[in-house]
């Protein structure tokens, strides 16, 4: 397996080479494959946390990308088809092995393709589900189910014989009056990345912001599956880092989505939160999070938290003068 170079950006849907984290792909068996990622130690969006773990979310953008680029280069599905993803998930099992060091991690997917519902050329049915390691040590599971379609097809489902919806910028706003949450209550760095507001009424929204260079890579007509998690991830974390402990706060673990319909950008995307039983474990929060449009049910997110555990702090160290030198690696 190869992490010398990211593969080409055509071949996984990214418009910017930097967002682009697959290197390479063997196929090893009849459907099944290895596909090669680098994470970089550092990213816009994508993250470490203060304890220097993995953003999680970077596990479902590569299966995203291995996905596609499978399809496309091992699998024949042609460019010009249009990707819809109906379900996500992924389940993080030792977080140890996803603590960002000194050099990029190197991502390995031993990938099972299977084809669902495949009605080739117009129509690809397809599912992958990947066991994922780093650096060899086994640490996750994730899967993603899609359809590739045709543009007369895309056409046929995405606007359900009614008209098209209008893209002006006035529209893009979803003429949302919420405002947008500071960059902290919600696990960010940056203004721009927070995407969680809330109206006066109290009620959470998803908001749109067509100019994030990561979110929104490329021009596009739905809000993307990934953004919709974003906001799902950000209120999670608004949610149990403001509870009543919430002093060490909480760290993903599991998260399944299911997409049963295109969400607009012309349109508030309403968040509703409601807290499950957990019948995993009793330190486990499971919070489902439903995205409803004009009353639709356009995505359910349900993500299992659980709480961080701080390291111990380390004993402090006493230089002595005699024994530190002069000078500086370069």
């Amino acid at each position: 397996m190869k992490f010398l170079q990211p593969v080409s950006r055509q071949l996984v849907h990214r418009a910017a080479v930097a967002e682009v984290f697959i290197t390479d792909a063997v196929q090893v068996g009849q459907d099944r494959f290895l596909v090669g990622a680098q994470w970089p130690r550092d990213h816009a969006l994508y993250y470490p946390d203060a304890q220097g773990m993995a953003d999680p979310l970077l596990l479902t953008e590569t299966v995203r990308q291995s996905l596609v680029y499978l399809a496309h280069a091992h699998c024949g599905i042609p460019l010009g088809h249009r990707f819809v993803g109906s379900d996500t998930h992924f389940e993080i099992t030792d977080h140890a092995a996803l603590v960002v060091g000194d050099t990029p991690l190197h991502v390995t997917l031993d990938v099972q393709w299977t084809w669902i519902a495949n009605r080739p050329p117009r129509r690809f049915g397809m599912r992958v589900d990947a066991v994922v390691s780093v650096a060899g040590r086994e640490c996750a599971r994730a899967g993603l189910s899609v359809y590739a379609v045709d543009e007369e097809l895309y056409r046929r489902l995405r606007w359900r014989g009614g008209q098209r919806q209008g893209h002006g910028e006035a529209a893009r706003t979803g003429r949302c009056a919420a405002t947008r949450l500071p960059a902290a209550d919600v696990g960010r760095l940056r203004a721009k990345d927070s995407v969680l507001g809330r109206t006066e009424a109290g009620e959470w929204h998803l908001l749109v912001d067509l100019h994030h260079a990561v979110l929104f890579d490329h021009p596009g007509d739905h809000i993307p599956l990934m953004v919709t998690l974003e906001g799902a991830r950000q209120l999670g974390h608004r949610l149990l880092h403001h509870g009543h402990d919430a002093s060490a706060g909480a760290v993903l673990r599991a998260v399944q989505v299911d997409c049963p319909a295109f969400a607009d950008l012309d349109e508030p995307v309403r968040l509703c939160a409601e807290l499950q039983p957990s019948t995993a474990a009793p330190d486990v929060t499971i919070l489902r999070i439903a995205a409803v449009q004009r009353e639709e049910t356009v995505a359910t997110v349900t993500m299992e938290w659980l709480p961080r555990v701080l390291p111990t702090a380390p004993e402090k160290v006493t230089f002595c003068p005699d024994t530190v030198g002069f000078g500086a690696a370069v």
